[in-house]
């Protein structure tokens, strides 16, 4: 029979495996990047749009974009994770929860990994400043 020593001890190294296992994966979500948008344009401009609209907390504008993300997804112009991403962002924000959509919705677009100034640059076809997303002035914690 073990003695009680060895049960702490295993107990220590099993409580710390656990932790260790949970620190681990939380780690791994929480610095996971958001899914990637495609380099289309119109979806880019789309996205923005759903921000001021969430910002503003204008709920008819913010249909307006869930529609033509929608159909963007229909069409194959953005992903089905990317979609899902921006489909829960809109249910936080109906909810009434327009602040915390916004956070999510500001850190999704910052997300994103630039693949839209690339191509256009690869492209020469317009300027990057026309795709990329204009970033949220801050003055202190509110937007501007």
């Amino acid at each position: 029979m073990a003695s009680s020593s060895e049960a702490t001890r295993k107990w220590i190294v099993v409580t710390a495996v656990v932790l260790s296992a949970i620190v681990f994966a939380s780690v791994l979500w929480f610095r996971s990047p958001p899914p990637q948008l495609d380099v289309d344009e119109r979806v880019f401009k789309t996205v923005d749009a759903l921000f001021t609209a969430i910002r503003s907390r204008d709920l008819s504008r913010m249909e307006d974009c869930d529609r033509r993300l929608k159909t963007y997804r229909e069409e194959g112009r953005i992903s089905a994770a990317a979609a899902g991403s921006l489909d829960d962002i809109i249910q936080q924000a109906r909810g009434g929860q327009w602040e915390p959509a916004a956070k999510r919705l500001y850190d999704f677009m910052r997300g994103q990994r630039g693949q839209v100034r690339t191509a256009v640059e690869r492209s020469k076809s317009a300027p990057p400043a026309e795709m990329a997303f204009r970033e949220p002035r801050f003055c202190g914690a509110r937007a501007v």
